[in-house]
């Protein structure tokens, strides 16, 4: 078992494969994109499923593969393959911007990859392309549909953003109480590759709850598991719930259950604050596995207790992109 040093158990990881996406969202990255690390500064396929069996032997019994787009990375799959072997893994899921998943969506199934994390941060085709910088729209909804039918546990990320896709909220809430989807509602977060800069935001989840009750009034909170970062609703008569994840407000920190792992092998104890160990030098020596295993151990060990206190590692976080950081 992993416990940190305020006694929280880190039993969750995410694992980005990735760096690279084949969407330019304008809160993620600027238009020209970023300087993705070369490919030999990238955890290898094989170097990734060593790290996965390490860290579920240290007792992390949920992993989600993030990027980036986990897609876009070759061999995924392969690595897909040898989670779904580890017995004492219980939950594997993945996050992506579904414009690449179609062809996988059989195999994951049987693999037994049930957990998709959807991240669309619009249901209007014109505020969808303004956001993404592409065209992908038609691809991203057909994959989203396939999923839902194919009995996927479908989760919809959006993002709320000031001034470009508020009018989307209902709308995608209407939409989607015809399916058993969760549409989860976060806050906007300052890494958005020096795209922006703030220090509030007038869409925190509270603002966003208010928003959705002037339509959908009739609507119940449901019960979560201490762990969640989101808190969660159901509106009467809709097969859908609905959730808000407090990622500005940071309101989540003292039940955190996670760890983050970037491509290039970063440690990230804290979305919010500097990487505490790297590992892909370890990994690519001979014998690593225990000098991996005391790096995670050390990392863990010196966590901050809050988001807000992890912010005080930088002079400024609002240069991050979160392709770079691992979602």
């Amino acid at each position: 078992m992993l416990l940190d040093n305020h006694n929280r158990h880190i039993n969750y990881l995410r694992l980005a494969v990735t760096d690279r996406c084949n969407l330019r969202c304008n809160y993620c990255m600027p238009s020209e994109g970023i300087n993705f690390v070369k490919n030999d500064k990238l955890l290898s396929i094989n170097e990734l499923k060593e790290l996965s069996s390490i860290l579920v032997g240290q007792g992390i019994d949920k992993i989600r593969i993030t990027g980036g787009e986990p897609f876009v990375r070759k061999e995924l799959m392969v690595l897909l393959r040898h989670l779904s072997k580890l017995k004492d893994l219980k939950d594997i899921s993945v996050t992506t911007n579904a414009t690449l998943i179609g062809p996988y969506i059989d195999e994951l199934k049987e693999l037994g990859i049930k957990n998709i994390n959807v991240s669309l941060d619009a249901i209007d085709r014109t505020t969808f392309e303004r956001i993404t910088r592409r065209d992908q729209y038609d691809t991203v909804y057909e994959n989203l549909v396939k999923l839902i039918s194919e009995g996927f546990n479908v989760r919809i990320n959006f993002i709320v953003l000031e001034g470009q896709n508020e009018q989307d909220i209902i709308s995608i809430l209407d939409i989607m109480k015809h399916y058993p989807v969760a549409v989860r509602f976060l806050e906007e977060m300052p890494f958005n590759g020096g795209s922006k800069s703030f220090k509030t935001i007038k869409w925190d989840y509270k603002v966003i709850l208010e928003h959705i009750s002037t339509v959908f009034p009739n609507y119940k909170k449901l019960v979560s598991p201490k762990t969640s970062t989101s808190i969660n609703y159901q509106i009467e008569g809709h097969k859908s719930t609905f959730g808000l994840i407090p990622s500005f407000s940071r309101t989540f920190c003292g039940t955190c259950n996670r760890l983050r792992i970037t491509a290039t092998g970063d440690v990230i104890t804290c979305l919010y604050g500097k990487p505490k160990a790297n590992l892909r030098d370890l990994l690519r020596q001979a014998k690593s596995n225990k000098k991996v295993e005391e790096a995670i151990l050390t990392a863990i060990g010196a966590r901050a207790k809050t988001g807000f206190e992890a912010q005080q590692e930088h002079a400024s976080v609002f240069d991050s992109s979160m392709t770079s950081i691992g979602g």
